[in-house]
């Protein structure tokens, strides 16, 4: 009976003992499920999550973007006046610079910038010392010779009696004929230097050749200036002009006689200008043709002056093409091109773009490529998705202006 106890001890001694040894893995068994089937379960919630996000935006995506009617344009036919732009600096069609024609100390200059003078005006002198000692001796020089020639004379006359007497020779006549020219010859050779001398005093005053205002004094009182030396610039601002430099393919459009508005720099009303002279001649190297335009200028008012910066349009004709708002073009692309409405949905059109004009505080650009009528997007929408289905009003062809009488005047420029 003892032996079957200790047996049945034993027996049990060591499945106890099996049985701790599996206890630990049948945790970790557990632990394993539980964390499976809370990861199936997460899962399983995230797929129904993504599938219904999917499903909430293809809903979304097959819903079309309602467009208001000021959301669209269309593409319309308008009358647009072409032009070329035009820009520079004004400059007197009359100035004149007043220089030194004697080298001498300057005197009596008391003119400044901004003082008006006269035509004839004396505005300076140069020290007239020594052109009237030249004149002097010029005029002296001229006297002595008048009096050889006196002399000579008698003697031709003298010598002319006693040949026809027959007292002297006809030779002795001859020479004495010669002494008398060349007497005259230099008498007449110092009347010539006396006038070169008095034209170098008269040479000493300065005076404005036009009448208009002082723009420069480029010298002062005392200087000793040399021979054509810059004392004073005097501009006319009755008349200005435009050198406008323009590309030989705009050049070819402009005639005599066009007309252009000028915006000047500063100031709040434009001016006008007309197209006066054309220069035959390309200049070298850029190749631009110069063309010159009057600038209208009431007298009552003068408020333009010489070296303001003007820019404006050249008017140079009309034509009628196809436009729609500047900014319906879209240029985030290598081309540029519209954002139209085929079909329920955005389409992206090519266009090419030309001349601009404001109208109606509206800047239109030319466009080819669309037929007229075509529905574009407007500018304010952004860039949208090719493909996006849209709807827009009926009411959607009014925002471009339709002016029936011709726009202002229109730049070749592209965006």
């Amino acid at each position: 009976t003892h032996c079957i106890s200790s047996a049945a001890s034993d027996v049990y001694k060591r499945q106890l003992l099996t049985m701790k040894r599996w206890i630990p893995w049948m945790a970790a068994a557990i632990v394993v499920v539980l964390l499976g089937g809370g990861v199936w379960r997460a899962m399983a919630a995230r797929q129904a999550q993504q599938k219904a996000l999917a499903e909430a935006s293809t809903q979304r995506a097959e819903a079309p973007l309602q467009l208001a009617a000021d959301e669209v344009v269309t593409v319309q036919s308008s009358q647009l006046s072409l032009g070329v732009p035009v820009s520079g600096s004004l400059r007197a069609v009359d100035s004149a610079m007043v220089k030194a024609r004697v080298a001498g100390e300057l005197q009596g200059l008391t003119v400044r910038e901004g003082d008006t003078v006269k035509a004839g005006q004396e505005v300076a002198r140069i020290d007239p010392t020594e052109a009237r000692a030249r004149l002097r001796q010029a005029q002296q020089q001229a006297d002595a010779a008048k009096s050889q020639v006196d002399i000579n004379q008698r003697q031709y006359n003298n010598n002319r009696a006693l040949v026809d007497q027959g007292f002297i020779s006809a030779t002795a006549l001859v020479t004495s004929q010669a002494s008398l020219e060349a007497a005259q010859s230099s008498y007449q050779a110092a009347v010539s230097a006396a006038d070169v001398a008095r034209k170098a005093l008269e040479d000493t005053v300065l005076k404005s050749p036009i009448s208009g205002l002082v723009a420069q004094r480029l010298a002062q009182p005392g200087e000793r200036v040399p021979v054509d030396a810059r004392i004073i610039e005097v501009v006319d601002l009755s008349r200005l002009e435009l050198e406008a430099l323009l590309t030989p393919a705009d050049s070819l459009a402009v005639r005599v006689g066009q007309k252009a508005q000028l915006t000047v720099e500063g100031a709040a009303t434009p001016v006008q200008a007309t197209v006066v002279r054309i220069n035959p001649s390309a200049q070298a190297g850029s190749r631009t043709v110069p063309v010159y335009l009057r600038v209208d200028q009431p007298a009552q008012t003068a408020s333009l002056r010489q070296g303001l910066f003007v820019q404006g349009l050249l008017t140079t004709g009309s034509a009628q093409v196809l436009t729609v708002p500047l900014d319906a073009v879209r240029t985030d692309k290598p081309a540029p091109y519209l954002q139209t409405i085929k079909d329920g949905r955005v389409a992206y059109a090519p266009v090419q773009t030309g001349a601009r004009a404001v109208v109606n505080g509206q800047t239109l650009v030319a466009v080819d490529g669309v037929p007229v009528g075509t529905t574009v997007i407007a500018g304010r929408m952004g860039s949208l998705r090719e493909g996006t289905p849209v709807t827009a009003a009926q009411a959607a062809v009014a925002s471009q202006a339709s002016a029936p009488a011709p726009a202002p005047a229109a730049s070749r420029t592209t965006p």
